[in-house]
C-alpha cells in the first residue's frame, strides 16, 4: 500500500519513517517461549527488497490504527471537517455540507430508488442512541470483515468459512519490548511449550506494543475463560517470565474466513463493496489491507470520472470485473499461506486439523450427553496430552523422535514451506485483464499462473492492465529542472489524467498529437511525457515544444540508470522505442502500441479512449456518434 500512498502528499515517507527499523521486524521466530530455545527463524528480507529496483518505496511494516490517524491528518489538510456525535449540535437534523466525516456513526439501514439512496445512521447523543437520515448517490461499503452494507443488501459470501477461531489480545509491556529489542527481535513470535501455544505478534517493540494469538474452543471455552488476569497467566506461560508492567488492553474473538462477496456492486452500481467488505482472508501476508488498498485506488479514478462526466456510470462494472479476480487469487494465496503455517505445529506432533477433529467430535458426541464443564475438562485433557508432546524430555536431538521431528522442521524451513510474509509478485505484479484497458490485438491472454504460497518476485511488465512499471527518471522542464522522480510519480495524483508515454521519435510524436486531439474532444484529461534516453537531451528544449504545439500538456524526462549496464526503460517493457503507453489515474496500464501504430493514430486513439471508458467515438463536430 506504501506505492499508492506515495500519491498523498507525503504520506509514503512519514510512514516509512514512523514504522520500526526492518531489522527489528524482518524475522519470524519459533520458539518454546520468548526466552527459551529457538526452534527456528526465517528472515523475510532479501537484499533485493531494499535496493528499489523495481519499486520507489520498499515494503513496511506499519500498524493500522496507526496508519488511520495518518489518514484522517491527511483528510484535515484536504479540508475534511472531523464531525463527532457529542461535539456537534443538532447533528440528526443537520445537513451535510460534503467533506464531513462523521464518527461514531453506524450504518443501520438502506434503501435504493433510482434517484438516489437513502441510508439511515444511527449515533450516540448525549448517552441516547439517536438517527438521522442521509441521502448521496453512491454508497460505498467499507465497514469491515463484519459489513453491515453487506448484510442490509443482501450480498452473500463465498468461500471457506471457520478456518479457525481465535482470541486476540492486545497488551503493552515495555519490559517485554525491551528485552527482544536487545535479544530477540521479529515481527511475529510462534510459540509452542507445555502449557500453552500462541502466536505473538511485535506491533512495536520500543513502545512495547504487542497481540497475542490464542485457539478458541467454543462452546467449550467462552470469553470468561480470558478475562485480563487468565490472560495475564497465559502471556506469563508463553514469555516465560512475569512481567511486571503488563497491561492487558483489550479482548477480542474472532473467526478466520476466507470469502469474496459473490458481486461488488448493486442497486445500478450505487451501492459498492470494497475493502474487508467484499472479502476477507487469513491474516497470512498482509493481502486484506494491501487488496483493500488495491480496491479504493481502482474504484476512486472511476468514481471521480463519474462525477465530473469524463465517462458513464458504466465505467463502474469494471471495478468487479477488475478487482473481483484479484480478490479471488489472493483469497486462494492467503490459504495456502495459513495451511504453510499450520505445517509447524504439524512437524512437532501438534496437528491442528487433529484439534478440530477432536473438538468437532465433542460437539458431535458429548455435547448433548455431558455437562458444559465436564466437556470444557475434556477438551483441556486432550489438549494437555497433545502438548505434552513438546516437552524437553521428547523434543532434543538425543530422543529419536524429537530429533526426527526437529529435522522435519528445518527442512521446513529451509525449503520456505513455512508462513511467508512477503509476496512481490502479487503486490506489486497484479493484473487486470479485462475491465478499462484495451487488450494486446492478436495475442492470447492467459489465466494469471496460480498460486504457489511461495514467495516469487516481481518481474515489471508493460502488458495491458499491469501496473507501469517504475524507473527513476530526470525531469527536463524548466519549472522541475533535473528532479529525479519515478515513472509512477509522472502520473497525477490529485486528478483523473491519463498519460501517455512515447519516445522522441516522429512517428510518436504524431500520435501524441492526435491522441491530445482525441482527448481534447472527449474531453478527458490527459498528458504527454516525452522519455528520453539517458544522456542524449540536447535538442529536448525546443523539439517537444515545435512537434507537440499548440498543446502545453507535456513532460520532458530522460532516463535516470543505475548503471550502465542497466536496461532502458523501453528494454524494461519488452516493447521498442517506436512504442507508446497510455497509463490510467491509478498506474495501471490502459492500452499500448508495442512497436508503433500501423493504421491512422487518431483512429486508434479514438478506439482506445472509446474501450477504456466506455464511451462512444466523436464526430467531427465534436458530438458523440450514435
Amino acid at each position: 500500500y506504501a506505492l499508492v500512498f506515495r500519491k498523498l502528499d507525503g504520506l509514503a515517507e512519514e510512514i516509512e519513517r514512523s514504522q520500526p527499523p526492518v531489522d527489528l521486524w524482518r524475522k519470524f521466530i519459533y520458539c518454546t517461549s520468548v526466552t527459551g530455545p529457538i526452534l527456528g527463524s526465517v528472515d523475510h528480507m532479501q537484499p533485493q527488497d531494499f535496493e528499489k529496483v523495481v519499486s520507489p518505496v520498499s515494503v513496511a511494516h506499519f500498524s493500522q490504527y496507526k496508519l488511520n490517524k495518518l489518514l484522517l491528518k491527511q483528510l484535515e489538510k484536504l479540508n475534511f471537517k472531523i464531525c463527532t456525535s457529542e461535539g456537534t449540535e443538532g447533528l440528526h437534523n443537520h445537513l451535510l455540507q460534503g467533506r464531513e466525516i462523521l464518527m461514531g456513526h453506524e450504518c443501520v439501514s438502506v434503501s435504493a430508488t433510482d434517484q438516489c439512496i437513502n441510508v439511515i445512521a444511527s449515533f450516540l447523543k448525549e448517552g441516547k442512541c439517536t438517527e438521522r437520515n442521509i441521502q448521496c448517490n453512491i454508497l460505498i461499503g467499507t465497514d469491515g470483515a463484519g459489513s453491515t452494507v453487506r448484510k442490509l443488501v443482501g450480498i452473500d459470501l463465498v468461500g471457506e468459512k471457520d478456518l479457525q477461531k481465535l482470541v486476540s489480545v492486545h497488551f503493552l509491556s515495555k519490559d517485554l519490548g525491551d528485552y527482544l529489542l536487545n535479544e530477540r527481535p521479529g515481527m511475529l513470535f510462534f510459540i509452542f511449550n507445555t502449557e500453552a501455544i500462541g502466536v505473538l505478534v511485535a506491533h512495536d517493540l520500543k513502545e512495547g506494543e504487542f497481540i497475542l494469538q490464542v485457539p478458541f474452543y467454543p462452546p467449550q471455552q467462552n470469553l470468561e475463560d480470558f478475562s485480563p488476569e487468565i490472560c495475564e497467566k497465559l502471556i506469563f506461560k508463553l514469555v516465560g517470565w512475569e512481567l511486571s508492567d503488563i497491561d492487558v488492553i483489550d479482548i477480542k474473538p474472532w473467526v478466520m474466513h476466507a470469502e469474496v462477496a459473490e458481486k461488488f456492486l448493486c442497486c445500478y452500481n450505487q451501492i459498492i463493496l470494497a475493502g474487508d467488505a467484499c472479502h476477507r482472508f487469513p491474516p497470512a501476508g498482509g493481502f486484506g489491507m494491501n487488496t483493500g488498498v488495491q480496491d479504493a485506488h481502482n474504484l476512486a479514478w472511476k468514481i471521480a470520472s463519474v462525477l465530473k462526466d469524463i465517462a458513464p456510470a458504466s465505467i463502474l462494472n469494471t471495478y468487479e470485473t477488475e478487482r473481483k479476480p484479484i480478490a479471488e487469487f489472493n483469497t486462494a494465496l492467503s490459504v495456502q499461506n495459513f495451511r504453510a503455517a499450520m505445517e509447524v505445529p504439524s512437524a512437532l506432533g501438534l496437528d491442528p486439523t487433529i484439534a478440530n477433529s477432536v473438538h468437532q467430535l465433542i460437539n458431535r458426541v458429548a455435547g448433548s450427553v455431558l455437562p458444559s464443564v465436564l466437556q470444557k475438562a475434556l477438551l483441556e485433557g486432550i489438549f494437555k496430552v497433545g502438548r505434552a508432546q513438546l516437552s524437553e524430555s521428547l523434543l532434543n536431538e538425543s530422543n529419536p523422535l524429537g530429533s526426527s521431528r526437529l529435522a522435519k522442521l528445518r527442512h521446513i524451513f529451509e525449503e520456505g514451506k513455512s508462513l511467508q510474509l512477503q509476496f512481490p509478485a502479487e503486490d506489486l505484479g497484479f493484473r487486470y485483464l479485462k475491465g478499462a484497458l484495451v487488450p494486446d490485438s492478436n495475442c492470447e491472454v492467459g489465466a494469471p499462473e496460480a498460486p504457489t504460497g511461495h514467495r516469487r518476485d516481481f518481474v515489471p511488465s508493460a502488458n495491458p492492465g499491469s501496473r507501469l512499471p517504475h524507473m527513476n527518471v530526470r525531469v527536463l522542464s524548466t519549472v522541475r529542472n533535473r528532479e529525479i522522480i519515478s515513472t509512477l510519480d509522472l502520473v497525477s495524483g490529485d486528478k483523473v489524467e491519463f498519460l501517455l508515454i512515447i519516445a522522441p521519435v516522429e512517428e510518436s510524436y504524431h500520435l501524441a498529437r492526435a491522441a491530445l486531439k482525441v482527448a481534447e474532444d472527449f474531453k478527458v484529461p490527459t498528458k504527454v511525457c516525452v522519455l528520453w534516453p539517458a544522456g542524449t537531451t540536447n535538442e529536448v528544449e525546443f523539439r517537444s515544444a515545435a512537434e507537440l504545439a499548440p498543446w502545453k500538456n507535456y513532460i520532458d524526462v530522460e532516463e535516470v540508470k543505475r548503471s550502465s549496464d542497466s536496461l532502458s526503460w523501453w528494454r524494461i517493457c519488452k516493447m521498442t522505442d517506436m512504442g507508446a503507453i497510455l497509463v490510467r489515474p491509478d498506474d495501471h496500464i490502459a492500452w499500448r502500441s508495442k512497436s508503433g501504430v500501423s493504421g491512422n493514430p487518431k483512429l486508434e486513439m479514438e478506439m482506445a479512449f472509446s474501450a477504456v471508458l466506455g464511451i462512444k467515438p466523436v464526430n467531427v463536430e465534436g458530438t458523440t456518434q450514435p
